[in-house]
């Protein structure tokens, strides 16, 4: 048996249905969101720990310019190679948070599954 109902309930029925689905959708993305912001914490601490490392770089790469001035004797070849090792740590430290910066990828299924819901609520209102 066929229950007819009129058009304008159908149509808040499916614009009530559409409202939660969207309600859902925004809750999933936040929480995605959140999970990818923890994730740049860590690379943002590595990125930090990176420059940290490079500013002791210049740091002692002025040391050495003034020891070579000042001294004009062996002294300066010690400062240059600790200053050469934290400047590759550092690098290599920004390079890798670097990388995982690039790896975040924001909200990848919230955004899959509202181009799905919008395909749905074209297919309904049709």
């Amino acid at each position: 048996m066929l229950i007819e109902r009129p058009i304008f309930a159908v149509v808040q029925e499916i614009i009530r249905d559409i409202q939660d689905i969207l309600r859902s959708e925004i809750r999933l993305a936040a929480r995605e969101v959140r999970e990818e912001l923890i994730e740049a914490g860590s690379a943002s601490v590595l990125v930090a720990a990176g420059a940290l490392g490079a500013l002791f770089m210049v740091l002692f790469a002025l040391l050495t310019c003034v020891f070579a001035l000042a001294l004009v004797i062996p002294m300066w070849a010690a400062a240059l190679c600790v200053a050469v090792a934290v400047g590759i740590a550092g690098v290599g430290m920004m390079s890798a948070g670097i990388r995982r910066f690039k790896s975040i990828r924001a909200a990848p299924k919230s955004v899959a599954t509202m181009k799905e819901n919008f395909v749905w609520a074209k297919q309904q209102i049709k």
